[in-house]
């Protein structure tokens, strides 16, 4: 892992405007990041191409391996006019040109054309923040040829079922970030910001870009930010690289990993969990939300043991949906450009790395009824400084969230059992295809919209509410009461349902005895 190295922080010290600046920054900085840093220490406006020189006027190398300074002896930073910089963006676009011809020679293959497209305008983004030193010439290249590489063994990617995985790394959908991220930067209205703290936020309301703003305030509001010293450029790249690997899903989808985070964000101010738990408790908790259901496939854990996936046999049958949002995660973080814990202790960021997998794992429902009855047995002397009742606590908060939608008002929660149903829907009519067992439960021709919910709200949902009502009571209004009040809602459709089938059924009955009198 990526985070299991040392990563220490590096001072220099800037003459601004005849005052002093100090800048911080970790070792492991692309010279990108630290180039944007620099321009906001200077009052320089963002992208704006820069040189450093010392109080003798000679270059500053702009990179991690810089020499420190004193204050006694302050580096100064210079925007560098349109007039300087347009010879070398020449020279550069010519080679990016150049590069960009022979791709296209090399390459006649109609379905990468945008991926590839998309690529070069990264690169050619790249050459031009960095374009002052040549060497970044010799930087694209490199990655050029990487991408040609992937490209070419991309063949053997996935193959068309999309829960047959290929774990080549060629083959994951990973996609570092080494730009600055550019999603707009939104800001939240105070209306937004205590709508988000409360169960009844509604989720349907908001495009991509403005659930990432949302997730970074998040983040930012709780402290984690601070506490585990995170490069907010870098929560930035992570959270799209989050974004990217949830697929399309009718239900498991980037929608529902903020549903969850969002809920989880609001547990933690309604339950006052600032004041009992622990900042890096709190940013397990959020972290575990965000990333509980990456590059899910659509596909339960049952499908992936009956149709032996590839997925359910690297897990030999134990959790294979859960392992792999886990491994997905850290492959993320594995990325120096995505990983948010980059400044954290490594034996620190191994129990952070440990704690997220556990409750990641902790949201395989055929492990709920042993994880609400341990909690169960701790409610009623339950201990804050207690590790393991700690423990337990953050994995039945992390279920709850997981499937909170019925504690929501019923026009945000009923578009989920749809959303829900087709993805039920979709899996059942493959098993039926594949031979494999159904179950009545997502079967289309068996189950309605009050059969599916009914028995999930009064069996599920409502004792574990209620269990952790024990400890907070003052969720019931606000949590608890809205599932009672669905399991009604749906109890009263059903009764419909059933009225209507069999006044159905007695129409039938007597159009078939005319029949036979006639």
């Amino acid at each position: 892992m990526g985070s299991g190295s040392s990563y220490t922080s590096k001072t220099i010290y800037l003459d601004v405007d005849g005052k002093m600046q100090k800048v911080l920054f970790s070792r492991h900085c692309s010279p990108c990041d630290i180039k944007e840093l620099l321009c906001s220490s200077s009052n320089i406006p963002r992208n704006t191409a820069i040189m450093m020189v010392n109080p003798e006027g000679a270059f500053v190398s702009i990179d991690p391996t810089m020499p420190t300074n004193t204050p006694n002896s302050l580096y100064k930073v210079i925007a560098l006019s349109t007039g300087q910089l347009g010879e070398k963006e020449d020279m550069f676009q010519n080679v990016i040109s150049q590069v960009a011809e022979q791709f296209s020679r090399a390459f006649r293959i109609n379905e990468l054309k945008t991926e590839l497209t998309n690529r070069l305008a990264m690169l050619e983004k790249r050459v031009e923040l960095e374009g002052l030193k040549v060497v970044e010439i010799e930087r694209c290249k490199n990655d050029l040829k990487k991408l040609r590489d992937e490209m070419t063994s991309r063949a053997g990617g996935r193959v068309n079922c999309p829960c047959k995985y290929n774990f080549s790394d060629e083959g994951m959908k990973l996609t570092p970030r080494r730009d600055v991220p550019s999603y707009p930067k939104y800001t939240l209205s105070q209306e937004t910001i205590e709508a988000l703290k409360k169960p009844t936020f509604d989720v349907w309301h908001w495009e991509h870009n403005e659930m990432l703003s949302c997730l970074e305030y998040m983040y930012h509001d709780l402290g984690v930010v601070k506490e585990f010293n995170m490069n907010p450029i870098t929560l930035k790249r992570w959270l799209l690289g989050i974004q990217e690997n949830y697929r399309s899903n009718p239900f498991h989808n980037f929608r529902h990993c903020f549903c969850v985070s969002q809920m989880m964000y609001g547990m933690i101010h309604l339950c006052n969990l600032q004041e009992k738990l622990t900042l890096t408790d709190l940013g397990i908790l959020m972290t575990a939300a965000v990333c509980h259901d990456l590059d899910h496939p659509g596909y339960n854990n049952t499908y992936q043991i009956n149709a032996r996936t590839e997925l359910a046999v690297r897990y030999n049958d134990i959790s294979p949906l859960e392992n792999h949002h886990c491994a997905v995660a850290f492959q993320i973080l594995s990325l120096p450009e995505c990983n948010i814990f980059a400044n954290v202790d490594p034996e620190a960021f191994k129990q952070i790395r440990q704690a997220i997998i556990t409750l990641i794992l902790a949201t395989d429902m055929a492990r709920h009824g042993e994880i609400l009855d341990s909690f169960k047995h701790k409610v009623d002397s339950f201990d804050f400084t207690n590790e393991e009742h700690v423990t337990c606590l953050k994995m039945v908060l992390i279920k709850c969230c997981d499937i909170s939608n019925e504690v929501r008002p019923t026009e945000v929660a009923e578009p989920w059992v749809d959303c829900l149903l087709e993805e039920y829907f979709m899996q059942s009519d493959r098993e039926k295809s594949e031979g494999l067992p159904v179950a009545a439960f997502m079967d289309r021709e068996k189950v309605t919209k009050p059969t599916a919910q009914i028995g999930f709200i009064k069996f599920v949902l409502i004792p574990m509410f209620e269990t952790v009502m024990n400890l907070f009571p003052q969720i019931e209004e606000i949590m608890v009461q809205p599932l009672r009040d669905s399991r009604d809602h749906y109890e009263e459709l059903k009764q419909i349902d059933d009225a209507m089938t069999e006044a159905q059924k007695k129409k039938t009955e007597n159009m078939s005895l005319r029949g036979k009198k006639k």
